[in-house]
């Protein structure tokens, strides 16, 4: 019974939405068209660095109707792994007559875990599956994800708020890492725009670890 106790799936799912403000010129978007990417790596350990660039990266085209697709085969480093990842971002065109155009950009990833926290008597930290996606109207955009088959993470809340800190302790009490998940941006002043990030760890100096891991990141902007 403590075994299953400490491997708890979890399925958790949201949604963040930014609506345009209404102005007669287009909006000046900080953030981009559309753009979303699986994730991402920059940490070290004594005299080892790990980095891994930006996975399946996707960038909507705006001025052409259809999908922009990438990928990235898995990642293996020591005491870190991902599998394969992929990403989509669409144009579509909703109203030809007056040119109004709805874009996705979405991204997925599977089999993550992180087992570097393990000699400092910390979890091994698992995702099976998880997504981000940003889609985006003239009306303003929206931004969704979701989380499955997590293990490892003990204590995080079922249903996750925006912004939401986890910390990840070692059996001790020692806290080895922070988690912001669904961290989302509006720019300021607010155009309609929006941005992402599923989940970002960081390591605290205890773990033996400096830098950090980003897992799904999306942006948007409203269309023309």
């Amino acid at each position: 019974m403590g075994e299953r106790a400490t491997v708890r799936k979890i399925v958790v799912a949201g949604a963040v939405v930014a609506l345009a403000l209404a102005t007669g010129a287009p909006a000046h978007a900080s953030n981009p068209p559309g753009t979303a990417s699986s994730g991402s790596a920059d940490f070290a350990k004594a005299d080892q660095t790990f980095k891994v660039e930006p996975l399946a990266v996707c960038d909507v085209n705006p001025e052409q109707a259809g999908t922009v697709t990438g990928s990235s085969p898995a990642v293996s480093k020591n005491g870190f792994k991902v599998g394969e990842t992929s990403s989509a971002c669409t144009t579509e065109v909703v109203n030809p007559a007056e040119l109004l155009t709805k874009t996705t950009s979405v991204a997925k990833g599977k089999a993550f875990e992180l087992s570097a926290l393990v000699a400092k008597n910390g979890p091994r930290l698992k995702i099976g599956e998880w997504s981000i996606t940003c889609t985006a109207d003239e009306k303003g955009t929206s931004a969704g994800w979701e989380l499955k088959g997590m293990s490892g993470w003990t204590g995080l809340p079922q249903n996750i708020p925006s912004g939401y800190v986890h910390e990840v302790k070692a059996s001790n009490g020692t806290v080895l890492a922070k988690v912001k998940f669904t961290d989302t941006v509006f720019p300021v002043p607010n155009d309609g725009s929006i941005s992402m990030t599923l989940l970002k760890l960081t390591f605290e100096p205890s773990s033996g670890y400096t830098g950090s891991i980003t897992v799904g990141t999306t942006a948007c902007s409203p269309t023309p």
